[in-house]
């Protein structure tokens, strides 16, 4: 794979542009769970497949460790979306988000940050 093409484009555009719509619509800086609140309804609008805070196992060494981790969702089965209404997406953020993918045996991460002004977006390719 040449190092341009991006995996899931439309699928990760598609998010990207129900993100800025539900940002037109409510703004920035309100709960992160407000924010997935609209988005799961954007979803059912749109009829994309989705998944709200699926729960993952995590293996360590020979064991499965007895707390797991919730991704905020999941969508087309296989992109894995993180949602935050911060200041700003931080290292903390894409390095939460990297260990979700690899966790989650998946390719893509995408970071929607509602706190601001502006939507912030970043794709996590693992």
């Amino acid at each position: 794979m040449k190092q341009q093409e991006l995996i899931y484009k439309e699928e990760y555009y598609k998010v990207v542009g129900i993100c800025m719509e539900i940002h037109r619509i409510l703004g920035g800086g309100l709960a992160e769970v407000l924010y997935k609140d609209a988005l799961e309804y954007e979803l059912k609008q749109h009829q994309i497949l989705w998944e709200r805070e699926k729960q993952y196992l995590v293996p360590y060494k020979n064991i499965v460790l007895p707390h797991t981790f919730f991704a905020d969702f999941v969508v087309y089965g296989h992109i894995i979306v993180e949602i935050k209404a911060v200041s700003g997406i931080v290292d903390a953020h894409i390095a939460q988000t990297i260990n979700y993918v690899k966790l989650a045996k998946e390719r893509l991460g995408i970071i929607v940050n509602f706190g601001n002004g502006s939507l912030e977006h970043k794709r996590i390719v693992v």
